[in-house]
Parts: structure tokens; C-alpha cells; sequence
């Protein structure tokens, strides 16, 4: 497979998760924003800035982190390229340029998608039902990943696609949890009341794991919401599994039997992988919860940097014979927009 079409496949679906995991920080935090008691309401929103590493482009284009100020820029802002609008738009322009390579039904949801977000800002009927929207925004990128799974081909296309989507759902997961941190962080009087319960359930209901976690432990308790989120081997928006399946797409695309690597990227991801596997949700609050996610964050960082210099950078073809010098390079500087997008993974770090 060729490199460009490759990427192409891997940043689109890196966007189309990235557009609905956005959606979903503005959902937990309308919903925290809600049920706290009063308050300063800049100080509910300004953590959902604060944990998608945005905060300084925010505060060259907006005077205060409002509630309308904050969902603009995360939403409809083109000038943010993280903003949902900007990753759909580029999500879609990486799709125009391999529409011989995926399927006719992924390339027309994702126009229905674009037309749902670039609609909505020209009406702004939004800001009448502002939930309903960000629903549609979580359903239409459902739907893409869906159609992918049920359309096109399992082969290296669909596993690059498979591994970013995973690799970017692995991160935002993580983020939804640092909303939560930051939530408390000005009045830790909030710590193990009423409020404290409603917070952590709105936050698993904004990851789609209210359910599933009732059905594993019952009541709501702050250190299960956490070892379900990060250690939990087979709920699919936890980030260890996201882990080991994105390790199994790296080595189905590589043809590296799972338990060795050739690459640093390989490398890298198995590494994560193993940590998370033996590590308890006691050692992490013992870190601390913050701490933990942001070191977490840097090793991802480093594996999506390592995952473009191994099979992004060059001729996928020559992938294989030279996996070891090329996973020898990892980090290098951006060459061109895709790749200044993955390094947009640092920035938002």
C-alpha cells in the first residue's frame, strides 16, 4: 500500500473519532456544569480547555472561557484545527483523495456528517437544543466507523484506519477523565458528596459506559469509574482495550508475530500495552489520577510519532526490510499538513 494513501486512511479516521470524542468533553461538562451548585460557570468550562491542550489558541482568539465562548471554539472555531467542524473538513478532504480505496457508503456518510456540522453553524438551531446536536455529531461518527467495519475489506487499509481510530480513542478517554480532575480541582469540598456521584456518572454516560459499568460493579464508586475507564479489557471505549486491538492492527499491517516487535513503533505500543496490563487503579491514584494520565498521554504521544516515522514516512512497501532503522527515528518534524496533525497529538498533550 502506498504510504500517502495509507495516512490518508489513518487521519481519517483519527479526525472522525476526534470530532466525537470532542463532542462528547462538551457533553460531560454541560452535564457537570449542570449539577453543580452555582458557581463561577467560566470555571466549569475552562477545564475542557484546560484538557484538550488548546487552552493558549483559545485564549489568542476569546477574552473568557464562557460557556458560549467554549463551545464555539471547540465546535465551529476553524481556526482551531481541533474543533469538530476542522476535523470533519479535513477528515473529508483525506477521503476525497483515496475515494478509489474505501467504499462509496463510508465516502457519503461522511458528507451526510459534514453537512450536519456545517448546517448547524450557518442555522444555529443549536443553541436551542445543544444536546440533540452533539448527539447526531456521536451517532453520524458511529455510523461512519460502522460502515467502515461492515464495507470495506479488512486488509492494511482497514487495519491503519482501525489503529488511529483506537490510538485517538485511547487518548480522548483519558481526557474525559481529566475533566473530572479538573472539575474538582478549585473545591475539593465537592470530594465524596451527592455532587460527587452525579459527576461520575455523567462522565461515564458521556463515554457510553454507564451502562456497561453498572453491569460489572454496581454502585458508582470513584476508583471502579477509573480502573473501568483505563484497565478494563473488553469495554470498548476503555483505553487498555483500545491498546490491544490498535497493537493487533500494527502487527497485522507489520506481519510481526504479537509478542515481539521489528519497529519502534511495535515497540513503543507494546510497551504501554504490557504497563497498563500490570498496573492497578490503586498504584495510579497512588501517582495520582492526573499525574498518572499525563504520563500516559506523553508515552502515546511518543507512539503515534513513532507510528508515522515507521509506516507514514516512507514506502510502505519497504516497510518490512526496514522496520528497525526506520523505528530508529522517531519524532522527527512535521513535513507537511498530516503530519503537523500528528504532531497537533503533542500539542494537545
Amino acid at each position: 500500500m502506498l504510504c500517502r494513501v495509507a495516512e490518508s486512511i489513518y487521519w481519517m479516521s483519527r479526525y472522525v473519532e476526534r470530532a466525537e470524542n470532542v463532542a462528547r468533553f462538551v457533553d460531560v461538562n454541560w452535564n457537570l456544569a449542570l449539577d453543580l451548585p452555582g458557581g463561577d460557570q467560566d470555571q466549569q468550562w475552562l477545564p475542557l480547555v484546560t484538557t484538550t491542550g488548546d487552552h493558549e489558541l483559545f485564549y489568542e482568539l476569546y477574552d473568557t472561557p464562557s460557556p458560549d465562548n467554549v463551545i464555539h471554539f471547540l465546535t465551529f472555531n476553524r481556526g482551531n484545527a481541533n474543533s469538530i467542524l476542522s476535523c470533519i473538513f479535513a477528515a473529508r478532504e483525506n477521503a476525497r483523495s483515496i475515494r478509489e480505496i474505501i467504499s462509496p457508503e463510508m465516502w457519503r456518510q461522511l458528507n451526510e456528517f459534514y453537512l450536519i456540522v456545517r448546517d448547524a453553524e450557518a442555522s444555529e438551531q443549536w443553541r436551542q437544543t445543544p444536546m440533540e446536536f452533539f448527539d447526531a455529531v456521536r451517532k453520524a461518527a458511529l455510523l461512519f466507523a460502522g460502515i467502515t467495519d461492515a464495507t470495506m475489506t479488512h486488509g492494511e487499509g482497514w487495519h491503519f484506519g482501525r489503529m488511529g481510530r483506537l490510538l485517538e480513542r485511547a487518548d480522548k478517554t483519558s481526557r474525559i477523565l481529566d475533566v473530572k480532575y479538573f472539575i474538582i480541582l478549585p473545591s475539593v469540598d465537592y470530594v465524596g458528596s451527592p455532587f460527587d456521584s452525579i459527576q461520575w456518572a455523567a462522565l461515564l454516560r458521556s463515554a457510553s459506559a454507564f451502562e456497561m459499568y453498572r453491569q460489572c460493579y454496581g454502585a458508582i464508586l470513584p476508583h471502579r469509574v477509573v480502573e473501568f475507564l483505563i484497565f478494563d479489557r473488553r469495554f470498548p471505549r476503555a483505553v487498555h482495550y483500545c491498546l490491544c486491538r490498535a497493537d493487533e492492527s500494527l502487527h497485522a499491517i507489520s506481519g510481526t508475530p504479537e509478542g515481539s516487535y521489528h519497529n519502534d513503533a511495535e515497540r513503543q505500543l507494546g510497551a504501554l500495552r504490557s504497563e497498563l496490563a500490570f498496573t492497578t487503579v490503586d498504584e495510579a491514584s497512588k501517582r495520582g489520577l492526573h499525574e498518572f494520565i499525563d504520563d500516559f498521554q506523553t508515552k502515546l504521544n511518543t507512539c503515534g510519532n513513532a507510528v508515522y516515522e515507521a509506516f507514514l514516512a516512507g514506502d510502505i512497501h519497504h516497510v518490512k526490510r526496514r522496520t528497525e532503522r526506520a523505528g530508529a527515528s522517531a519524532g522527527g518534524a512535521p513535513r507537511n499538513m498530516m503530519q503537523m496533525q500528528a504532531s497537533g497529538l503533542v500539542a494537545n498533550g
